[in-house]
Parts: structure tokens; C-alpha cells; sequence
């Protein structure tokens, strides 16, 4: 009798082990395919904005790691494409997933937490002009969920150094160069480790040579950080320094460029660095 109980109980453990060790199994399964799933994924999407129609059956598959331009014409789309992606335009049509998130049928509520897996580079800055830089950056990260102030502080002098604005954290904005914001921006969206990147005309306001500069980080961070990089710009010579996957909005929906060369550049699509 005793030898049956113990007997009992030891395939019990076993079928409990075994339980166990399927579970954790399919967890690993579904993690790796996760992991191979494209970080954006849009597939035959429309974008409509107050009813308007601004581009059709948009497809596009960004990966981690992936570096690519949104480039075309003022108006053709593009802003509302990085929108899109961080779900200011609600989306109807097709399929639209950014990390595990569905566009399509994404909450209100769930849309904060889209944001922190996504940096967003604004061309204007879009800085709290009355508070210094590291409140600028706090304030984010209050925004997020952090709540220990020492972690907080950490964080900022972590990205601000990774900038190269280590000793600006108390400067006001407004004492702050063009290229000096963009900076403290691009430490704004690094914030939270972001997977995404998404930078709509960061150079747009800038001299050449800050614009250099500029596009130097961004280079840097996505060498030893590996986000996806999605870039909005007119600048021509951007696109021929730093090469990068070419998206050109045109004729209403997206398409691949092979090489710059397909852009007509004589058409004003694009300006340089000396513009």
C-alpha cells in the first residue's frame, strides 16, 4: 500500500514536470515568433484624415535594426504615415500592427503604451519652454510610469551623455542652440530604450553643419543601439551621405526606391543641405 502511494506520487511529479516543462516550451515557441515578427507591419492600408483620403493600399514591413526614408512631395502623405504608426490617424482598412499592438482595432486606453516602445524626433522641438532640460525629461518619464526619483535622474544624465549634453541638463531651452534642442529631443525619445525611431523632418530647421551633426547621432545611436530608424525628410543630400531604404510617397500610395537615382531630385521633391 505505502509502496503504490509512493508510486503515486511520483508520476504525479513527473506528469507535473512534464506539464511544466510544455508550458514553458510553448512560451519559448512563442516568444521566437514574436521575436522574427516585423516591428511595423502594414499591409494594404488606407489612410483617411478628417475624411480625406491621403494614401491607398499602403504596405510596408520594418524590421529591428532596419534603417529607411520617407521621402516625396509637401502633402503626399508622410507625416501622415509616421501618425499612423503611433496611432494619432485611426486606421480601418487592411492590417496594421505595430509590436504586438493592432492598429486597426487598438484601444484609446492602449495607445499610451504603443507610444513608449516608439522615440518620436519632431522637426519643431516641441519642448517645454519653461522648464529646464533635465524637467523636460523628467516630465516624460513621469508621463511613462516611472516613479523613483533617483532612477529618473539617472536616466536623464544617461541619455543626455549618450547626446552629448551631459552638462546642459539645467540650461533653459530657450538658451539652447537649434542643434542643442534637436539634441535633447532625440535624448527625449531615447528615453524608454525604444525599438522605434521615428523622426519626422529632424533636420528641417537646421543649418548644413548642425544637420551633419544631427544625422552623425542618429547614425551613432542606431550602430550601437540597433532600432528601427525611420526617417521624414526633403533633404537630398541626407539621402546620398547616409544611405538608407528608400519610401517614397507618390500617386497617392507608398512605394520602394532601389536607389536615389529613381527620385526625380530635379522635381523639388527634395532639397539639400545647402538649401
Amino acid at each position: 500500500m505505502l509502496y503504490s502511494l509512493q508510486m503515486y506520487k511520483l508520476i504525479a511529479k513527473f506528469v507535473c514536470l512534464i506539464s511544466i516543462a510544455k508550458i514553458m516550451q510553448e512560451k519559448l515557441e512563442m516568444s521566437q515568433a514574436q521575436a522574427s515578427l516585423p516591428l511595423i507591419e502594414l499591409d494594404n492600408v488606407d489612410i483617411v484624415n478628417d475624411g480625406n483620403l491621403i494614401l491607398s493600399d499602403v504596405s510596408l514591413k520594418v524590421n529591428k535594426g532596419d534603417f529607411l526614408y520617407l521621402v516625396g512631395k509637401v502633402g503626399s502623405g508622410k507625416s501622415s504615415i509616421i501618425k499612423s504608426i503611433i496611432a494619432e490617424i485611426p486606421l480601418k482598412k487592411g492590417i496594421a500592427r505595430v509590436g504586438h499592438y493592432n492598429l486597426i482595432k487598438i484601444r484609446r486606453k492602449q495607445i499610451p503604451y504603443l507610444r513608449r516602445g516608439i522615440g518620436v524626433v519632431f522637426q519643431d522641438f516641441q519642448l517645454l519652454m519653461d522648464r529646464s532640460v533635465e524637467d523636460n525629461l523628467l516630465f516624460v518619464l513621469e508621463a511613462t510610469g516611472w516613479k523613483k526619483r533617483a532612477d529618473m535622474v539617472r536616466r536623464v544624465a544617461e541619455v543626455l551623455d549618450m547626446v552629448g549634453m551631459g552638462t546642459k541638463a539645467h540650461k533653459m531651452p530657450h538658451q539652447l542652440s537649434g542643434g542643442e534642442q534637436q539634441r535633447v529631443v532625440i535624448a527625449r525619445a531615447l528615453l524608454n530604450n525604444p525599438p522605434i525611431i521615428l523622426a519626422d523632418e529632424p533636420t528641417g530647421n537646421l543649418d548644413p553643419d548642425t544637420t551633419i551633426e544631427i544625422m552623425d547621432l542618429f547614425m551613432k545611436i542606431h550602430r550601437e543601439q540597433s532600432p528601427a530608424l525611420i526617417i521624414v525628410t526633403h533633404n537630398r543630400d541626407l539621402v546620398k551621405k547616409y544611405p538608407g531604404t528608400l519610401m517614397m510617397c507618390e500617386n497617392g500610395t507608398l512605394n520602394k526606391k532601389e536607389t536615389e537615382v529613381e527620385i526625380n531630385f530635379e522635381d523639388d521633391i527634395l532639397g539639400g543641405l545647402a538649401e
